[in-house]
């Protein structure tokens, strides 16, 4: 059982660093609301899922290719730089009102988590170099059945960091004013474009090299 709690834990660690969706995750929670957050939450765990399929099936050296990483740093830079600018862009026009929710389709808030997540290097690195490793070391430890216990207990960690994320961020709003939650959109949507410039650093690194 604690060997459980500890992939939970795992879990937790891999999404609680500041990063580019619970960036999104506090933006979106504030400007819409806790579903609008969780949905940012819950796109990029499809996309985790997405890579720990992969981990399964025994496709690691593809990434490994040079101009595959460099292909997810460019579209990451493309996704996280466009979202960034409209967090900024859109600031001036909010208005918070404290029964009202910006109007912003659920699907564009499961979409945002979703690619962001699916074109992070740093989250590729983590499934399919950490995770494949550990996959790797407990398969000949224990039997398939533990492996696919374990790896949902990581989906737990992640689970509970989305839910907290989202619940947090939905309720800041009751603590901000209209130039406070202007101010908050556009420092989320500064910090969305310094990760999407890294990512496209990180290309041109690829690109040079």
């Amino acid at each position: 059982m604690s060997v459980f709690f500890g992939y939970i834990l795992l879990g937790l660690s891999l999404a609680a660093p500041i990063g580019p969706v619970n960036a999104a995750q506090i933006d979106r929670g504030i400007k819409s609301g806790f579903f609008h957050a969780w949905l940012v939450g819950l796109g990029a765990t499809i996309a985790d899922f997405l890579y720990m399929l992969l981990v399964f099936m025994g496709i690691v050296q593809f990434i490994e290719i040079p101009s595959v990483q460099m292909f997810l740093w460019v579209f990451g830079f493309i996704v996280l730089i466009y979202i960034g600018v409209e967090s900024v862009t859109s600031a001036g026009q909010l208005e918070l009102t404290r029964n009202s929710r910006q109007k912003e389709s659920k699907l564009r808030s499961f979409f945002s988590g979703f690619f962001m997540a699916l074109f992070n290097p740093l989250t590729i690195l983590f499934w399919l170099g950490i995770f494949g490793s550990i996959l790797a070391k407990t398969l000949t430890t224990y039997g398939l059945n533990e492996v696919i216990m374990y790896s949902a207990a990581i989906f737990i960690g992640i689970t509970v960091w989305d839910i907290t994320m989202a619940a947090l961020a939905s309720s800041m709003r009751k603590f901000l004013t209209n130039k406070l939650l202007t101010v908050v959109s556009i420092l989320s949507g500064f910090s969305l474009i310094g990760f999407g410039i890294y990512f496209g650093i990180q290309a041109l690194l690829i690109l040079l090299s």
